[in-house]
């Protein structure tokens, strides 16, 4: 009888030959099988991460905490916004995203004409929201504040930093022509990546040198996965000094600028002698 009534949630967790190496990693691997199905708890916690990274898109950017924070550590800023009107406006329109809205660019060039004549910046930190909010209010000032220690310490080169531009609304785009108008000779920008399932909070960062808009991503160079679970706070802020000194003395970024601290780590990583998925 209890064979009868035996539910296929009652069935077994038939597990693969490389669960262990869950341990290392988020993705979702090595999740066994319920018969035909997918187990249980899998399937839940798939359900909750899908609804996480939901609330990441669309968790409200807190412009005006940022700044606040910013402003503790010493540091001017200027709010601006895209010329997306709107969260719904944001996602549907990626080009909106890439560029300032006329208030804001009457806000920049009020701000250019207290410049004196022929005043430049070394670098312009600009952050934008992007895709996860979230990973901004988590860490975007915690990483700039890591990087300005690292640029503060260059002696005897010197750095001359922009007001740091909080842009809502914002794509990597809009850093190019906000750069330009706050006349810095590179910009870094920090922004919310879209989420993945076990990554509501990661953090991109973009450095171009010479801003301007109508650049490609060619042009660049990306910092990706800025969370406590990927690329942690020092080593991206180590990562990002490096990016930056180099790009000043080769007044270059994208393909012509490699990341040459990511060739010395790869040239330590053993080639693998055969495949954990073949029988030794």
């Amino acid at each position: 009888m209890s064979d009868i009534t035996r539910t296929p949630q009652d069935a077994p967790v038939t597990q693969t030959r490389w669960t262990a190496l869950r341990r290392f990693t988020d993705a979702r691997i090595a999740l066994g099988r319920s018969g035909h199905s997918l187990p249980t708890a899998p399937h839940l916690a798939f359900q909750l991460a899908h609804a996480q990274a939901r609330d990441a898109v669309h968790l409200p950017f807190d412009a005006q905490g940022l700044d606040a924070r910013l402003h503790s550590l010493g540091l001017q800023t200027v709010q601006l916004h895209s010329a997306a009107v709107d969260r719904a406006t944001y996602l549907q329109r990626p080009d909106l995203g890439r560029q300032l809205d006329a208030r804001s660019r009457y806000t920049l060039a009020q701000w250019r004409s207290s410049l004196a004549e022929g005043t430049r910046f070394n670098l312009a930190f600009v952050v934008a929201d992007g895709l996860s909010p979230l990973a901004i209010h988590s860490h975007a000032a915690d990483l700039i504040c890591a990087t300005l220690l690292r640029l503060q310490a260059d002696a005897p080169q010197t750095w001359t930093l922009a007001p740091v531009a909080i842009v809502a609304q914002g794509r990597v785009a809009v850093g190019d022509e906000t750069g330009q108008a706050l006349q810095a000779d590179a910009v870094a920008v920090l922004i919310g990546e879209r989420p993945g399932l076990s990554s509501p909070d990661s953090l991109g960062v973009y450095i171009t040198w010479a801003p301007q808009p109508g650049l490609t991503d060619a042009q660049r160079n990306c910092i990706s996965n800025v969370r406590p679970a990927g690329l942690q706070l020092d080593a991206a802020a180590a990562k990002l000094y490096q990016l930056l000194v180099q790009a000043r003395a080769r007044q270059l970024t994208g393909v012509g600028l490699k990341d040459e601290a990511d060739e010395a780590v790869l040239s330590t990583i053993p080639a693998p002698q055969a495949s954990f998925l073949l029988p030794g």
